[in-house]
């Protein structure tokens, strides 16, 4: 058991020593790692071995571990004797530090694929003993790639129209963009290259799209691409063109143009003429066929361009008919002509136009000036009407049997004053008067030359009356000025209700008495606004004392004013006789 006991003490301290040991080596600081590297570029395998105090690193060796198990010695360094290289590997590796026992990195300059593979570093201390370290080498390649176009003829089979290589490791991925219509096919090959080939039916529509390859590998960014621009050849189509425009004996200059098409554009053109050689003084320029002189009427006929390219051959026909100088130049008058007639015409047309708007014009605005005037003589003639019917009614001659239409237009006139002044005489049925006159009736009353009945007063009552008959008289004079004012107002467009009578001539009739008939209240307003303007009280007894007159000694009959029976009326013919 004690045995048992001390072999179990010894492996942990051996535990422990290992333990120390290893945490001696700074890199790679665990005991297998693995790196990874690009061919044809440098790789640094690192190993670094950090010595305790009293230890001494004493050689440093590299080894390569083959597939078989066996170790290929690479390189060497002791503290005394310095560094060897062994093989293969001489000239192509080397230490990094100038003290190997320090710093044991091993680099290798160029890398190659073969360089890949387990590589150990071997590290031999006094009085510690030896250490290792075992590293694990992957070596990539660029992708190497390349892409083969394929020229492709219309109206060939479904083939291959492009192919895309790479070679890489890990082996590349290899894929297409392209808008064409066809399919893709990738290959693995032997030695670490991949290939994909796109294959297509071919058409003359599809020449210069896009077909590019792209390149897919772990070392890249992104995927590589190439470039590539389908190729599809097609035989050309000719025609011919005029570019002078029409062909006519005489012109100058003229020339008929070969277009081509097809890929590749043809270089060779062939011109010929009704199956035969040009005319004289006509050449061949490129693809124009050039008349150095003006045509000619033997120069119609039929021309022929023929085109070739390494596909096939285009043909393309053209016939010339030319006319002579004389009738394209009588087409050219009767063309000229035919545009100035149009013209000519459009322009008259706009005239005649323009004329017509006028005349419209000059129609309304006269036709609205004679119905202005037309209106105007209406309305003057209505207000003339409406006068002369005012004046009718004012002026209306009696139908009074006993009296004769002149006589009694002589009679208002001589009157007038008269039968104002009389109205305006008051009855005074209180007094003490008595009636006589020398026209008095034989009953003893006593009137005065126009028939009216005299008052006689007494003396009490005589100044009192005078002193009335001088406030009538007054009245009088005040009824005679509104009369007159009245007359003159006819002019001034008063209403025809307001206008007193004017004396008219008319085939022997004289002034008619106005209609008083008519003759309202209200209608004396205007001449009680100018009695109020001078005596406000007088005024208004006045305007009183007429409307109460006239009705007491006129009545309204037939649209005329006529004076009511009376014992004591009497009735004037125009020499003052008594009827």
């Amino acid at each position: 058991m004690e045995s048992v006991g001390q072999r179990a003490k010894s492996l942990a301290l051996i535990f422990l020593i290992v333990v120390c040991v290893q945490s001696d080596f700074v890199e790679p600081p665990e005991p297998d790692a693995s790196l990874r590297s690009m061919s044809e570029s440098q790789t640094r395998l690192p190993c670094r071995y950090q010595v305790e105090e009293g230890e001494k690193v004493v050689q440093v060796t590299w080894y390569k571990e083959l597939a078989d198990g066996s170790k290929d010695q690479i390189i060497t360094a002791h503290f005394t004797d310095g560094h060897t290289e062994f093989g293969r590997y001489s000239g192509r590796v080397r230490f990094e530090s100038s003290s190997p026992t320090e710093n044991a990195a091993l680099l290798i300059p160029s890398t190659e694929e073969s360089d890949e593979g387990s590589y150990a570093c071997h590290i031999s201390t006094f009085p510690n003993g030896n250490f290792e370290r075992h590293i694990t080498l992957t070596v990539w390649s660029s992708p190497i790639s390349s892409l083969e176009p394929v020229i492709l003829v219309e109206g060939q089979s479904f083939r291959v129209a492009a192919t895309c290589r790479s070679v890489g490791r890990p082996l590349p991925r290899l894929s297409w963009d392209t808008d064409l219509p066809g399919l893709s096919q990738n290959r693995t090959n032997e030695g670490g290259s991949v290939s994909s080939h796109y294959s297509l039916h071919p058409l003359r529509s599809m020449n210069g799209k896009k077909l590019d390859c792209l390149v897919w590998h772990p070392s890249l960014d992104g995927p590589r691409r190439l470039s590539n621009r389908l190729v599809v050849q097609y035989p050309p189509d000719a025609t011919i063109s005029a570019p002078s425009g029409d062909l006519y004996v005489g012109l100058e200059k003229a020339e008929l143009l070969c277009n081509s098409g097809g890929y590749p554009k043809p270089q060779n053109v062939t011109w010929t003429w009704r199956g035969g050689a040009l005319p004289d003084g006509v050449s061949v320029v490129g693809g124009k066929l050039v008349f150095g002189r003006v045509l000619r009427m033997n120069d119609s006929g039929v021309y022929e361009c023929v085109v070739k390219n390494n596909v096939g051959v285009g043909k393309a026909e053209y016939t010339l008919t030319l006319t002579e100088i004389s009738q394209r130049q009588g087409d050219s008058s009767d063309d000229n002509l035919l545009l100035i007639i149009i013209g000519a015409s459009a322009g008259a047309l706009v005239m005649v136009l323009v004329i017509v708007v006028l005349l419209v014009n000059r129609y309304h605005r006269h036709r609205n000036k004679k119905l202005e005037m037309e209106l105007s003589e209406k309305t003057e003639e209505i207000n003339s009407l409406s006068r002369q019917a005012s004046f009718r009614r004012l002026n209306s001659v009696s139908t009074d049997p006993r009296v004769p239409a002149e006589d009694y237009a002589l009679l208002r006139v001589d009157s007038r004053m008269n039968h104002s002044q009389s109205l305006e005489r008051p009855t005074y049925k209180d007094s003490q008067s008595t009636l006589g006159g020398k026209w008095g009736p034989p009953g003893g009353v006593e009137v005065d030359e126009l028939g009216r009945p005299v008052v006689w007063q007494d003396d009490s009552e005589s100044l009192r009356g005078a002193e009335m008959d001088r406030e009538k008289e007054e009245r009088r004079r005040r009824v005679e000025s509104y009369l007159k004012s009245s007359n003159m107002s006819l002019d001034s467009g008063l209403p025809s209700s307001l206008v007193p009578l004017k004396a008219q001539q008319d085939d022997a009739v004289g002034p008619r008495e106005p209609d008083l008939g008519h003759v309202r209240e209200e209608d004396w307003a205007p001449a009680q606004s100018v009695e109020q303007g001078r005596d406000e009280d007088d005024g208004s007894s006045s305007s009183f004392q007429i409307s109460e007159a006239l009705t007491t000694h006129f009545y309204y009959s037939n649209g005329v004013l006529r004076p009511r029976p009376h014992s004591n009326a009497i009735l004037l013919n125009p020499r003052g006789q008594i009827i």
